[in-house]
Parts: structure tokens; C-alpha cells; sequence
């Protein structure tokens, strides 16, 4: 017999963007931090890092919460093969941009659904191509003095003026790219017993 125990939803992540789009749903959720080591394994590509702390972000806080169903997600841009993490600082976020001017990176968006309590375990890798335009030094500069991207992986905002920085973007969810692919979230969530649209998948 299925499960029918209404669940309550948590997102894993202390992100602002994660939750602005989370809140897109206008479904009720709480916030808890997940306390998890991000530090990649060595040799460790940008695709199975991501998946990876995704799945942990959320079984982390499942662990807490087991009656809930918790939402984990994580984001590597990735450069060659190359994980390009937060910036962190100015100077990191130069180094960064001037990488991937001119270049294509793909970055990699993972989400975990997960509820310890009815088993349910769900994760994907939403991948998103970004073609950067060939910036000069001078447009790196006044796009991070404007808009000081460093708790962003890659230093770019697609949703502000990192748009600008920008030739193509080719992706099946244009939320992704911000941080939480909300097509595939909102699959999974209606697989968990989230309602959804006033409907609820068991």
C-alpha cells in the first residue's frame, strides 16, 4: 500500500537564488543548512562532483528530518573537465572569467529528492552549455566591480548583468543555470507526495 503521509517540504541549501526559485512553486518549505564538505575527490569530474553533493546536501539533512521530504542541489561549472567552483574573492573571479572567455563551459546542476522515512531517493543532472563571449580584461572588471559575483560558481550571473557576459545558452531548463532546475524538481517533488498545482502524485 503506498504512502499517503503528507510530507513537508525543506530545502537543503542556505542559497538565496535556490530559494527564490524554490518559492516560484508557491509551495510551503522550510530552510535548513546541510553541513557538507564540498571539497571535490581527486581526479573527480565537474558532472559526478555536483550529483554528488546534491545527493549528500539532502540525505544530510533527511537525516535530521526523516519525515520530510528535503531538496538538495549543487551547481560546479565545468571547464575543460575542469571544476570551477564559487570565486569566492575579486581576484579569484578575474582568473575565473578570463578562463572561460571565448570558451563554452557547461555547468553542471544537480538536485536530490529525498525523504528517509518512505524511501524515496531521486537525483539528476540538469547540464546547461554556456558559449562566453571573448571579454576584454576591461568588461571582466566592470562587470564584477557592478555586480560582485563570488558566491556564484563560474563568477557569472545569467539572471543580471551576467547575461552580458554571454554569447548562447542551449538548455532544456533556463532554471538551471541560476541554480535549480525546476522542471526536473518539480517531477520529482510530484514522485515524492509534494502537491503540486492543488494535485498530488503518490
Amino acid at each position: 500500500m503506498p504512502d499517503i503521509t503528507p510530507r513537508k517540504l525543506i530545502l537543503g541549501s542556505t542559497s538565496a537564488y535556490r530559494r527564490e526559485l524554490l518559492e516560484r512553486l508557491r509551495v510551503p518549505f522550510t530552510i535548513e543548512s546541510p553541513h557538507v564538505d564540498e571539497t571535490p575527490h581527486p581526479g573527480e569530474r565537474p558532472a559526478d562532483l555536483a550529483v554528488r553533493l546534491a545527493l549528500a546536501k539532502a540525505q544530510a539533512v533527511a537525516a535530521r528530518f526523516p519525515d520530510q521530504v528535503v531538496i538538495g542541489s549543487d551547481q560546479v561549472a565545468d571547464l575543460d573537465g575542469q571544476p570551477l567552483g564559487k570565486p569566492g574573492t575579486h581576484e579569484r573571479a578575474v582568473a575565473q572569467l578570463r578562463q572561460m572567455r571565448g570558451k563554452t563551459v557547461i555547468f553542471q546542476t544537480a538536485v536530490a529528492v529525498v525523504c528517509q522515512q518512505s524511501g524515496f531517493c531521486q537525483q539528476s543532472l540538469v547540464p546547461v552549455k554556456v558559449v562566453f563571449r571573448d571579454l576584454t580584461d576591461q568588461e571582466i572588471e566592470n562587470y564584477l566591480q557592478a555586480e560582485q559575483p563570488y558566491d556564484c560558481a563560474g563568477s557569472a550571473k545569467s539572471e543580471g548583468l551576467g547575461i552580458a557576459l554571454l554569447e548562447r545558452i542551449d538548455n532544456d531548463d533556463p532554471t538551471a543555470l541560476v541554480g535549480l532546475p525546476l522542471i526536473r524538481t518539480s517531477s520529482m517533488l510530484r514522485a515524492a507526495g509534494v502537491a503540486l498545482l492543488g494535485a498530488r502524485t503518490l
